[in-house]
């Protein structure tokens, strides 16, 4: 302890030696002379002075030069009775500490001052950690202040906390008005919902950023377009503190898009307004665009044409020598000017027939006038046009129905089966016969024979979609192309469908004429890969049903075949299987695309052998389901079945909509719906939670009809939605009278998105046109992280694939929503 004298005061005398040596800063004691009368055990590292040395030692000589002016004052003013405190750097030195010092008058019972205790406290680290900190903010407002883009702190309720000038000069506001508004006041009132809704789902968690696009009011009234990308800051509890907002005005960019959206418009509109033809193409000689007049001209459609040759599309022979001539316009670009078809020149059009032209090319240049394609113009100077098109009509239709005539027939059977092969989809052929037509002609005459001839087409013409073939092939013989057929079960109810129309024709003065029809059906790519061999099984098909019996159809197979025996088999073998409950279902995880959460699931059919292996595929026994009448209990089996297990697991808590596939031949059942509503009532399923996915085809099949079989189903509270959309004719004059809720995007549009432009094209425009329609957007065959992202961003609501799940059995299904319905009651508890 270190010495204290008699006139130290009573303050210090009966302190315990022990808590003075143990504080971890320097008690001193001074008297009026400002003298140190006692003195603690300062750190070392203070003074190299004992405690014992300071004593009688005067203020002055303890501190730093600097600042001993500043503690003697202070030290004065407490002896004159005014605390008081001082902070810097007190010891300097070796040490050059940073203190924290307090002076307090140590008055006598009468009141008069004694001296003064003093108390320094080392705050060297605090006081370094407060200056980087300083720093620290600095910088960062400094950046934040002066960034080039516009940056905003929002507070949770929407008003803004911080701006920076970027912001105020893109909307006109100073800094201090800005502080006094919120989001509200500065959003275009058309973009304000979307606006809040972004936010509302990053404050609720579905979300830590978004971008968006939105306009905003200047102070003068006039709108911005901004770009914006928002993120959410939350404290170490989770709560929210504020909105970071990072944005770009974007008005000038909206102004060029909106500019080039109306020359596009104005320049389609010229080319398909004006007389004259209109061929582009690239550098290297392929078409881009044709106009309608260079469509009539060539044969070719615009969409057929691009992409292909200029010289496939453009031929170009010598009036006199029938020479083909070279393109002009491959001339053009060589020379980069504009060329004259030389000589008479005449057009061959894709089917066979001339037209005289006149030509003009010229190349077409960028913004920096280097060629990056080239226009063909040209027009028909031929006086005998009209009876040119004429001849070929004459030459591609039958003169007695209408219809395509065998010549014509064979032509748009190859592009059928080419366009099938392309999209790896099937198609059908069905040959038609009218079994002892010639007893007609025998008792009526052949001009009777021609009226029922032409009657019987239109019954046909009357059965058939509007993309189907209908040729007349030769004499009575009727031939129908489908090009698109999901299963064969679809041709198949083509074929009754046109047995039931031909046999109801009629024709006045010819009563009871009763037809009796034979239809062969041949499916490519399954009976044939090349539209000879599709024609030749149909008609072997044909001749089959002939000699088994007629009024019927029957399927192509080789040698009344293997095939058909598998089929028989399978059939026999799947009877079985459904009496002894063989089949399963497995459903596949759909999730949200933007959370990953598990949202639903899709339930498809499985058929294990005792071993557990796949007895057969799922399309395999299916189809041959359809053909022999099996799939009507069956897709019933399967409703029941899902929903079941829907009702199980959201008695668990953990319900999520389960999606069933429904056959065409099964929606088309006249019990479908009182099946449905019979299923949905026997396990009180609640019918949100079941989905029906239907085809494109099956939806279009039955016109009016069907509309009012969806509205029945949707009136019950069963979600709808339309598998492998955009594989099918459903276009957006169609779509919006179906009360779908969702649609599917086929794996087709799915597979390499990422790196495929054409397809990422297609797939963009589904999802717009989805969203436009105020519809859910199912990706399915998602298998990869690049897929899903590029689908993400592009709007896409939900994703299906093996990046997410494979199929799995009920069980397995079950723990997944387990465990996710584990991890939500977690994070709703809270840390």
């Amino acid at each position: 302890m270190a010495d204290q004298p008699e006139d130290a005061g009573h303050s210090t005398r009966n302190w315990p030696e022990h808590v003075l040596c143990g504080v971890p800063a320097l008690i001193a004691y001074f008297d009026p002379e400002l003298h140190v009368r006692f003195a603690n055990q300062p750190p070392r590292r203070w003074l190299a002075l004992p405690p014992e040395g300071l004593l009688g030692r005067a203020a002055g000589e303890l501190l730093d030069e600097a600042s001993a002016p500043r503690v003697i004052e202070t030290l004065q003013a407490a002896l004159g009775g005014r605390p008081g405190t001082v902070e810097g750097v007190l010891f300097a030195g070796s040490a050059h500490r940073y203190m924290h010092a307090s002076f307090q008058p140590d008055a006598d019972a009468q009141g008069r001052i004694q001296g003064v205790f003093a108390v320094f406290i080392d705050i060297t680290e605090r006081h370094a950690l407060e200056l980087k900190l300083r720093e620290s903010e600095q910088r960062f407002f400094g950046a934040f202040q002066h960034a080039a883009i516009g940056m905003a702190l929002v507070r949770p309720d929407g008003r803004f906390l911080r701006v920076n000038e970027a912001l105020c000069r893109m909307l006109g506001y100073s800094e201090e008005e800005f502080l006094t508004l919120s989001i509200a006041d500065i959003t275009h009132p058309d973009d304000y919902a979307d606006d809040v809704e972004q936010l509302e789902r990053m404050l609720d968690g579905d979300a830590d950023a978004c971008q968006m696009e939105k306009r905003n009011l200047r102070k003068d009234g006039h709108v911005v377009h901004f770009q914006l990308s928002v993120s959410l800051v939350r404290d170490e509890h989770g709560k929210p503190l504020y909105f970071v907002s990072q944005v770009e005005d974007i008005s000038q960019r909206k102004q060029y898009e909106e500019a080039l959206f109306r020359e596009r418009e104005l320049a389609e509109v010229t080319l398909n307004s004006i007389g004259d033809a209109v061929i582009a193409a690239d550098m290297d000689l392929r078409v881009t665009s044709l106009n309608p007049i260079a469509e009539g001209l060539t044969g070719w459609s615009a969409a057929e044409a691009r992409g292909r040759p200029m010289d496939e599309v453009f031929r170009l022979r010598d009036v006199r020598t029938g020479a083909a001539l070279a393109n002009p316009l491959r001339t053009a670009i060589e020379r980069n000017a504009i060329v004259e078809l030389e000589g008479k020149a005449v057009l061959l059009h894709r089917n066979g027939f001339e037209t005289p032209i006149e030509d003009s090319s010229a190349p077409i240049h960028d913004h920096a006038g280097h060629a990056i394609g080239g226009v063909l113009v040209f027009r028909d100077v031929s006086e005998t046009r009209a009876l040119a098109l004429k001849m070929i009509h004459l030459t591609q239709l039958d003169t007695l129905t209408g219809l395509p005539n065998r010549s014509q027939m064979q032509g748009q059977i190859e592009q059928v089966v080419a366009t099938a092969r392309r999209r790896q989809q099937r198609c059908a052929l069905l040959y038609i016969d009218v079994d002892h037509f010639k007893r007609i002609n025998e008792q009526h005459g052949p001009a009777n024979g021609d009226r029922v001839l032409r009657a019987f087409a239109v019954q046909l013409r009357q059965a058939l979609q509007d993309e189907d073939l209908l040729c007349r092939h030769h004499g009575d013989e009727f031939v129908v192309v489908l090009p698109q057929v999901e299963a064969p079960g679809q041709a198949a109810s083509v074929a009754q469908r046109l047995i039931a129309h031909g046999e109801r024709t009629a024709v006045a003065g010819l009563p009871e004429l009763a037809l009796r029809l034979s239809v062969g059906i041949s499916l490519c790519p399954d009976d044939a890969a090349d539209a000879d061999a599709l024609l030749r099984n149909a008609d072997s098909a044909m001749y089959e049903v002939k000699a088994g019996g007629p009024h019927s159809y029957r399927f192509f197979t080789s040698s009344m075949n293997e095939r058909a025996a598998s089929r028989r088999r399978i059939e026999a073998e799947l009877r079985l299987a459904m009496a002894r409950e063989q089949l399963s279902l497995y459903y596949q995880p759909k999730v949200d695309a933007t959370d990953g959460r598990i949202v639903g699931a899709e339930a498809l059919l499985r058929w294990h052998g005792a071993d557990g292996a796949e007895r057969y595929a799922t399309e395999q026994f299916v189809t041959v389901a359809e053909d022999v009448g099996l799939i009507v209990p069956l897709g019933a089996w399967v409703l029941r079945q899902a929903c079941q297990q829907a009702d199980h697991w959201h008695g668990l808590g953990m319900g999520v909509p389960i999606a069933v596939n429904v056959s065409p031949l099964q929606f088309q059942h006249t019990a479908f719906l009182a099946d449905l509503q019979a299923v949905l009532s026997d396990c009180a399923l609640d019918p949100s939670l079941l989905e029906l996915e239907l085809t494109e085809r099956t939806v279009m099949a039955g016109g009016d009809t069907t509309i009012a079989l969806l509205q029945r189903i949707k009136h019950c509270g069963v979600r709808l939605s339309l598998d492998d959309f955009g594989t099918g004719y459903c276009s957006l004059s169609y779509l919006k009278h179906f009360p779908v809720d969702a649609l599917k995007i086929d794996r087709a549009f799915v597979r390499g998105v990422d790196n495929d432009t054409d397809t990422a094209a297609i797939t963009q425009a589904i999802i717009a046109m989805a969203r436009s329609l105020g519809k859910t957007v199912v990706a399915e065959g998602v298998e990869t992280e690049a897929e899903a992202d590029y689908l993400r961003t592009a709007g896409c609501d939900q994703l299906q694939g093996f990046l997410f799940g494979a199929p799995m059995d009920a069980a397995a299904f079950g723990k997944l929503l387990t465990e996710q319905h584990l991890l939500r009651w977690a994070s709703d508890r809270g840390p």
